[in-house]
C-alpha cells in the first residue's frame, strides 16, 4: 500500500499540515468591500438624482417669478382681450417673442390709470428711457434653439407651451419645456395644430371637422371667420371639440402640409421634427 502524497508543509507548522495557496491575493477583499460600497452609492446617487432632476424645482413647473410691475394678464389678455401679438410684435416672424417698450405700455398708460403707483416704474422708464427690468419666465437652457415664429406660423398656438395666461394675473411656467416634453410634441403634433390657409380650413369643412357659421352680415367668407377664430392667439379654441375630433383636425392638417402621404404615414420631411440638428445648432 502506497503512502498518500504529502502536501508540503507550512516550516512554521509543527504538525506537517498542509497549507494551499491563496486563489486571490489579499488585496481582493478589501476590492470587494469598494465594489459593495460603490454600487451601494450608485444606487442611492441614482435616485437622488432622479428624485431631483424631475422635481418641479428643476423642471420649473409653477415658475412665477415677482415682477417689478404686477403685470394682470387675465385682465389685459383675457377681459380686455388684447391679442397677444399687440406686445409680443415679433412673435410670427422671430425667433424671440419681444417684450413690449415701454412706449407700448404708455399707449394706454398715459391716458388711463396715469398716477397709479402701481405703474410707476413704467412712468420712470418712460421718463428716463431705461427699459422695465422684467424677469424671464420661460428660460430654455442657451443650448436649445428654438424658434416662435417656426411654431405659431404653423398653427402651434401660444396655450400648447404657455397655458392659458388668458387666465392668469401673474403668468406662471405651466409646461416642463423639458426635452422629452418637447419631442413627445414632435412625434405626434396633430393634437396641436390649427389651420393657417383657407385651402385648410375648406378641406377641414369638407370633412365635417369645421362647421361653416351662417352667413355674416358684414359679407366677410364663412371661411374667413373660421380661420380668424382659429388664429394662435385664441387660446380658448378648440375647448368644445373632443381629443379625438382635435386629433382628426391635426392629421388633416399634418396631410395639407406633406407631413404624411395618403395613408397617414410619416414622410421625409416629418423625420426632421425628431431630428437633433433642429433643436441643437
Amino acid at each position: 500500500m502506497t503512502d498518500e502524497p504529502k502536501l508540503e508543509s507550512d516550516a512554521g507548522n509543527s504538525e506537517g499540515i498542509g497549507v494551499r495557496e491563496p486563489i486571490f491575493p489579499p488585496w481582493t477583499d478589501h476590492l470587494v468591500k469598494l465594489l459593495g460600497l460603490g454600487g451601494a452609492f450608485s444606487g442611492a446617487y441614482v435616485a437622488i438624482l432622479a428624485i431631483f432632476g424631475l422635481s418641479p424645482y428643476m423642471i420649473a413647473i409653477g415658475y412665477m417669478p415677482k415682477q417689478v410691475v404686477s403685470y394682470d394678464h387675465s385682465l389685459h389678455a383675457g377681459e380686455l382681450g388684447i391679442d397677444c401679438r399687440y406686445c409680443h410684435t415679433t412673435v410670427e416672424y422671430a425667433a424671440f417673442a419681444a417684450i413690449p417698450p415701454t412706449q407700448t405700455c404708455m399707449n394706454c398708460h398715459d391716458k388711463i390709470f396715469k398716477t397709479s403707483p402701481k405703474l410707476a416704474p413704467v412712468r420712470e422708464s418712460y421718463a428716463s428711457g431705461e427699459a422695465v427690468e422684467w424677469t424671464k419666465v420661460h428660460d430654455l437652457p442657451g443650448y436649445v434653439y428654438f424658434n416662435h415664429s417656426a411654431h405659431v406660423t404653423r398653427g402651434v398656438s401660444c396655450v400648447s407651451c404657455h397655458g392659458r395666461v388668458d387666465r392668469m394675473e401673474e403668468v406662471f411656467q405651466q409646461e416642463p419645456l423639458s426635452m422629452g416634453w418637447c419631442l413627445d410634441c414632435h412625434r405626434a403634433p396633430a393634437k396641436n395644430l390649427r389651420p393657417v390657409r383657407i385651402s385648410e380650413v375648406d378641406a377641414l369643412v369638407a370633412q365635417g371637422l369645421l362647421e361653416a357659421p351662417p352667413p355674416s352680415k358684414s359679407g366677410i367668407p364663412a371661411n374667413r371667420r373660421l380661420l380668424d377664430d382659429a388664429r394662435v392667439t385664441n387660446l380658448g379654441w378648440g375647448q368644445d371639440l373632443s381629443k379625438s375630433d382635435r386629433e382628426k383636425i391635426g392629421q388633416v392638417l399634418l396631410a395639407e402640409r406633406g407631413l404624411v402621404d395618403g395613408g397617414g404615414n410619416p414622410t421625409v420631411r416629418f423625420d426632421t421634427l425628431t431630428s437633433c440638428s433642429t433643436c441643437h445648432r
